[in-house]
């Protein structure tokens, strides 16, 4: 089935944006500008955490890998979207098709099992505060780092074997900027009923009972601060606000483009904006964030500077 995939199709067009020609320069300069603020902002925060010894806790950890995921998300389909606005060519290969569907599943559904950790983080870090160092040991985070790997691995591989034994005729325009699932589902010729199903079942576990588990997590430690003072919400935004911040950046768009996916076969320029929040506005905002309004960050920061300073 694969074999005739390919012999039938063997590219597919990305035409999700749909810019007027005298403005193509001024927007593959924005998009160009927001990648490499996205990767330089990411990866500053992941040095900064390796060579800082304060910030070798659990929380620190996730956040690296958060960035990574950040990092990663945006390089799988920014470089291709600034490549089609330069040549002008919105092609890409069947086998790069799926590959980008690939590592984006993976790396989007790290981000979301990471925004779990994180909350389950602040939440031992708040109301069981004696108990922090023994719960949130490394064994406990090296283990979970490898369960949340594992778990998105799985469910990328799954949903791209599905993908490969279907068969596309014709049609082979992908109304979308990137080889996204659901957009690419629709192009098929053959019985989607699996792949459906795939979604429907794996969309859950890694999309609403995160969502779900990071609503709980709040909501517990709100009401374990509120039973010791009143003025206990100055302390959770002070502690637990950037966080909350890329949970609401990250679930807000995409739950907006799950509830406002149409039934037809294209997607409307609505979904298409809610797909650059979470994929290109989201990993570039996160670095600010998590800079802005922490202090530990800040410091790090400091301190990198001025032993780079002292060294030479």
């Amino acid at each position: 089935m694969t074999g005739n995939n390919q012999s039938a199709l063997s590219q597919f067009l990305l035409l999700g944006l749909s810019i007027p020609q005298e403005h193509q320069l001024l927007f593959y300069a924005l998009f160009l500008a927001m990648y490499l603020i996205t990767v330089l902002g990411n990866l500053i925060i992941i040095i900064l955490i390796i060579l800082d010894s304060h910030l070798h806790t659990p929380m620190y950890l996730f956040l690296s890998n958060l960035s990574f995921s950040d990092l990663c998300i945006s390089s799988v389909t920014m470089p291709k979207l600034l490549q089609n606005m330069q040549s002008q060519d919105p092609s890409i290969p069947y086998v790069g098709c799926l590959t980008q569907m690939y590592f984006f599943m993976v790396f989007a559904n790290m981000e979301s099992l990471l925004l779990v950790a994180m909350a389950y983080d602040r939440y031992v870090a708040i109301c069981f505060p004696l108990h922090y160092n023994s719960i949130m040991n490394p064994k406990f985070c090296a283990s979970l780092l490898m369960l949340l790997s594992m778990l998105t691995t799985f469910h990328a591989t799954m949903h791209t074997l599905l993908m490969a034994r279907l068969s596309f005729c014709e049609n082979n325009v992908i109304p979308h900027f990137f080889c996204d699932i659901t957009a690419v589902l629709k192009l098929a010729c053959s019985d989607t009923y699996a792949n459906e199903l795939m979604i429907f079942i794996m969309g859950g576990p890694f999309i609403i009972v995160p969502f779900l588990l990071i609503v709980t997590s709040y909501a517990r430690i709100i009401s374990s601060i509120l039973k010791v003072s009143s003025r206990g919400i100055y302390k959770i935004f002070s502690t637990c606000g950037s966080h909350l911040s890329v949970v609401s950046l990250f679930y807000g768009t995409v739950i907006g483009v799950y509830l406002c996916s149409t039934a037809n076969n294209s997607f409307t320029v609505k979904e298409t904006v809610m797909a650059m929040m979470y994929t290109v506005v989201t990993p570039m905002l996160n670095p600010f964030i998590y800079s802005l309004r922490n202090r530990d960050m800040k410091g790090a920061l400091i301190r990198v500077i001025c032993n780079r300073k002292i060294s030479l």
